[in-house]
């Protein structure tokens, strides 16, 4: 009777941890809820403060986009990007849709969908204070100063291409970018398209001596580790907007046009 009574709580036991409320998925909770809740980071293209309130921006399209197709609203929430990866483990996000780069490191601690876009590390030098300066290896020197954002990759590669500069590392891309229009920092670097986007926008001051990136990266959508549902849903969400051209078009607009300015608080 022990045996059995033993092998009947087992049974009971294994029974409740994998009934299907004990194995649902964020995909599930994002149904039940209707809502999607989308970490993002201010950062142009991606995601910038509007006009008319509330943002703007490719991650803004990207999450609205995905809700719509789920069938539920979306929620934007906002996050200084050292908090993003943070809050998307204590789960108060459902997803990453900040561009997020795909790293060996972090895949150890979220999950990463197939790649939505290729890009790299940019950087942007302040004209007067680099006018002597020809090539990269002359930025690699201690009395050069290296703004860049905490906790983003191209932090990283500041740290890794850069070793011999003094790097200041800053909570807010806007706080980098104004280290070096005062002529604090010698250089920002940052991705790509932002950084082409501050020359644009700041050209008297600050200049672009790269078209190219420094280092490249490839940059995904992210989720909780576990969440094989909401993983497999994205994947093919990723994989049918790729094949009709969504990503390809709405990418177009935010990193090759300037149509969405006036949409920008400024």
């Amino acid at each position: 009777m022990f045996v059995t009574n033993v092998r009947f709580r087992c049974l009971l036991v294994l029974a409740v941890l994998f009934s299907p409320a004990a194995m649902a998925d964020a995909l599930d909770d994002i149904l039940e809820r209707g809502t999607l809740r989308v970490g993002i980071g201010e950062f142009v293209p991606w995601a910038m403060p509007a006009e008319r309130g509330g943002h703007v921006g490719y991650d803004i399209d990207l999450g609205t986009k995905i809700a719509r197709d789920i069938g539920v609203r979306v929620e934007f929430k906002v996050y200084e990007w050292k908090d993003i990866i943070p809050a998307l483990e204590a789960g108060d996000i459902d997803m990453i849709a900040n561009g997020i780069v795909v790293t060996p490191k972090r895949a150890l601690s979220i999950s990463f969908t197939a790649p939505i876009a290729m890009s790299g590390a940019g950087m942007a030098t302040n004209t007067q204070l680099t006018k002597d300066i020809h090539n990269l290896e002359q930025l690699n020197d201690p009395n050069i100063v290296i703004a860049t954002v905490t906790g983003t990759f191209s932090e990283g590669v500041v740290r890794s291409v850069f070793k011999e500069a003094e790097i200041h590392s800053h909570e807010s891309k806007d706080d980098a970018e104004k280290e070096v229009l005062e002529g604090r920092a010698h250089a920002y670097v940052s991705s790509l398209p932002a950084v082409r986007y501050f020359v644009a926008e700041h050209g008297d001051t600050v200049d672009l001596p790269l078209s190219e990136p420094i280092v490249g990266w490839a940059e995904a959508l992210a989720v909780r580790k576990g969440e094989q549902e909401l993983l497999n849903f994205l994947n093919a969400w990723v994989t049918a907007r790729t094949a009709d051209r969504w990503l390809e078009s709405t990418r177009d607009y935010w990193f090759e046009s300037r149509e969405w300015l006036e949409d920008v608080k400024h």
